[in-house]
């Protein structure tokens, strides 16, 4: 189509996805590159693993987006400082303007003494490792019987199901940085976990920060509601495991023994409170918890060498955007270039989120087409400027031959749900290497 304008949209998650759609309902045409070789994003490889009827609807979803005519998928491709292109180099093809939807690939650090150690991890990586994400996947993790899991959210009871379910994990510590009344797990993700608190060291739990409550005015009787109301669906105790709380700790440290942690050190918290807000102060007292492995769930940032202005863990703004969309920003620091979903605000909700996020950046992108002409750049010359990666690029029909292909794995072995765990096996289904 002549007078076509043609934008790269960098990351197939869900705010990519929806993102795409977005511009293809509106006539433009749309390039999109993923680093892996599915699409889906945190859909496909962030969902605990056992929720096969909610990720499948997902799919569903994202293969209706996919099959838009207007959209072109180029699989298997990084984008980014030391990727297979730069951002410049994608830029340099011509696109009217770029949509990066590419997620937060970087992990937030608190740069604490033993963060080397061997079982010390980050959530995501345990999340993608289970959710047989390439190369996370193939990485060998050391899950012992006692755990610290640092954070209160839904990743960290995620982690805490899968410790006990699959790696046999007796004891699971979530490390509190505030009082019971601030956790963020909802109760629909608790009722999965909450057989296994153990009642009697989570009483005395609250007793023991019951002062540091009291000396704010909040009620621990709040809190124990709050996390209590999952018990009644919860799921039946299946393992001989128990999962505790220590609230009001922040970690300072872990140390270990021939290079395995052994210890999480914790500083003890109280709360202060301003302008109506409570956030945790440390007292300087600090105390050990005898572990195996130890995870940090404390969210995430974007990847500083993706090519971005960074500020704060995320891409960097225009603060005073000329496209904005619901009061909000899209736009980067560089004409043109515009971001959604985690790629603008990290951490931010999961998949309903991102698909308005990745929505509302594309009409953003959409405003700002309207103020020039199109570039007309060739379709071809992008394909053409993909084949010349030493590398299988994978496109939409290879994407079909792939879950095909997996359907009938998972119908061969009368299971729900199968994936492949690495490229190689995903690149021998669709055909581009010879199966061994």
């Amino acid at each position: 189509m002549e007078n076509q304008y043609f934008v790269a949209v960098i990351g197939a998650g869900p705010a990519g996805l929806f993102g795409a759609r977005e511009l293809a309902n509106n006539g433009v045409r749309v390039a999109l590159f993923n680093r892996d070789i599915k699409a889906g994003g945190l859909a496909e490889y962030g969902i605990y693993l056992e929720k096969h009827t909610m990720k499948e609807g997902l799919r569903k979803q994202f293969r209706q987006a996919l099959d838009m005519a207007n959209v072109d998928y180029y699989g298997n491709v990084s984008i980014g400082t030391g990727g297979d292109f730069t951002l410049d180099e994608i830029r340099a093809l011509g696109f009217d303007a770029v949509l990066v939807s590419a997620g937060a690939q970087g992990t937030k650090s608190l740069g604490l003494p033993g963060e080397t150690l061997e079982g010390v991890y980050h959530a995501k990586d345990v999340v993608y490792h289970y959710n047989k994400l390439p190369p996370f996947s193939q990485r060998k993790f050391h899950f012992g019987k006692r755990a610290a899991i640092i954070g209160a959210g839904n990743v960290m009871v995620d982690i805490a199901r899968y410790l006990i379910h699959y790696q046999g994990v007796e004891e699971v510590t979530a490390v509190v940085r505030r009082g019971p009344a601030e956790v963020n797990f909802t109760k629909e993700e608790m009722k999965h976990l909450i057989s296994y608190l153990d009642m009697a060291e989570f009483e005395k739990e609250l007793a023991r920060v019951r002062p540091a409550l009291d000396a704010v005015g909040q009620s621990p009787e709040l809190g124990r509601q709050k996390i209590l109301e999952a018990q009644a669906k919860a799921d039946p105790k299946t393992q001989n495991a128990k999962f505790q709380f220590a609230f009001l700790a922040s970690p300072t440290g872990m140390m270990g023994e021939n290079g395995q942690v052994t210890q999480l050190e914790v500083e003890d918290n109280i709360l202060t409170e301003r302008d109506g807000k409570t956030s945790a102060k440390g007292t300087g007292a600090k105390r050990t918890l005898a572990v195996d492995t130890v995870i940090f769930a404390i969210g995430d940032q974007v990847d500083a060498n993706f090519g971005l202005a960074t500020e704060w863990g995320e891409f960097a703004k225009d603060k005073e955007p000329k496209f904005p969309v619901e009061n909000t920003s899209y736009e980067s620091t560089t004409e043109g270039i515009f971001v959604g979903g985690w790629s603008r605000k990290a951490s931010e909700g999961l998949v309903g989120y991102a698909r308005r996020d990745g929505t509302n950046a594309a009409k953003a992108v959409l405003q700002y087409l309207q103020t020039k002409s199109p570039a007309n750049t060739n379709a071809d010359t992008v394909a053409a400027k993909m084949k010349t990666l030493q590398k299988p690029v994978v496109h939409k029909d290879d994407i079909k031959r792939l879950e095909a292909a997996e359907a009938e794995e998972a119908k061969k072995h009368s299971i729900e749900g199968f994936k492949f765990a690495s490229n190689e096996e995903m690149l021998q289904a669709m055909g581009f290497l010879e199966t061994a």
